[in-house]
């Protein structure tokens, strides 16, 4: 944390020390030019050098501020949301191994009493029990949603699919996650964004939309990665500025999304469902191997 902090000051005292040696150079240009009008002499070199540098260091100081002004969303984007996997990573680390450590070491105890209590006492005993299972199954839930140790294993699409088993198998949605092509070769993070994508589109689904059926299809595509995620939901009207809206859930989306410069589409009215489509750009090494793959499979 230390040293990025000192790089950012060190870079901030640059901009700014770029910044008021520009002022300065141009209030001296500008004052040496005034005098000479009113004295009616002509322009020396040295000020002509002097108005030189300070246009430079004007075009510099512009430059400067349009690229980071460019690369600031991105970046920030970026920023955030490795921080928020770094958390989630931690988080899910503490529920797995303290709090399901803790709770396992209940369970136990529970049987080594549950052996030796009278018979009029077992009803409570399996009731203690059977709350120490379910509890420690969300545990379980919780940090797989926070830390999905599968999408490395497993990989992109059995992990969505196992992700959509678990969590819409208490409801009466109807789904389909439908991908044609092999994922294999996806970029971690990538596949961590769609991943994210995918665990909110559900979430708000299954919280708002009171849907019948959704559909999920995943698509190489010669642009990059496709997502596409439909449901028959209420739908709703999707803010133009989502943060601004609180709609924390697409600001989400929407930040995954700008990290890797790609676009995301959110079509949605009332009572016309929702319908949410992201595309993630290939890196440029991979962009002529996604053309070859794409015309193979067409």
């Amino acid at each position: 944390m230390f040293p990025r902090l000192k790089t950012s000051v060190h870079c901030c005292s640059r901009v700014a020390l770029l910044r008021w040696a520009t002022v300065g150079l141009g209030v001296a240009s500008l004052v040496a030019n005034l005098m000479l009008y009113l004295a009616n002499q002509s322009i020396p070199a040295g000020l002509l050098v002097l108005q030189l540098v300070a246009t430079l260091g004007t075009a510099a100081y512009l430059g400067l501020g349009a690229r980071s002004i460019s690369l600031r969303p991105a970046e920030l984007a970026e920023r955030m949301l490795k921080v928020q996997e770094d958390e989630r990573q931690h988080l899910s680390r503490e529920l797995h191994d303290d709090i399901g450590q803790l709770l396992t070491a209940a369970k136990l105890q529970l049987q080594w009493l549950q052996r030796r209590m009278p018979d009029d006492l077992q009803g409570h005993c399996n009731a203690l029990r059977s709350t120490l299972d379910d509890t420690l199954g969300n545990v379980r839930d919780v940090s797989a949603l926070l830390n999905p140790r599968q999408l490395a294993s497993l990989g992109l699409e059995a992990s969505l699919r196992e992700h959509l088993v678990r969590t819409l198998a208490s409801s009466s949605v109807h789904w389909s996650l439908a991908c044609n092509q092999r994922l294999g070769g996806i970029d971690e993070a990538v596949a961590m964004a769609v991943f994210r994508i995918t665990q909110e589109a559900v979430t708000n689904m299954l919280r708002h939309a009171q849907a019948k059926n959704l559909v999920i299809r995943l698509q190489r595509t010669a642009e990059g990665l496709a997502l596409s995620i439909h449901d028959d939901g209420q739908g709703f009207i999707p803010a133009r500025h989502p943060a601004e809206a609180g709609q924390r859930g697409l600001t989400g989306m929407q930040e995954r999304v700008t990290a890797f410069q790609g676009c995301l589409d959110i079509t949605s009215q009332p009572g016309q469902g929702t319908r949410i489509e992201a595309v993630f750009p290939w890196p440029a090494r991979t962009q002529q191997r996604a053309r070859s793959i794409t015309d193979h499979d067409l």
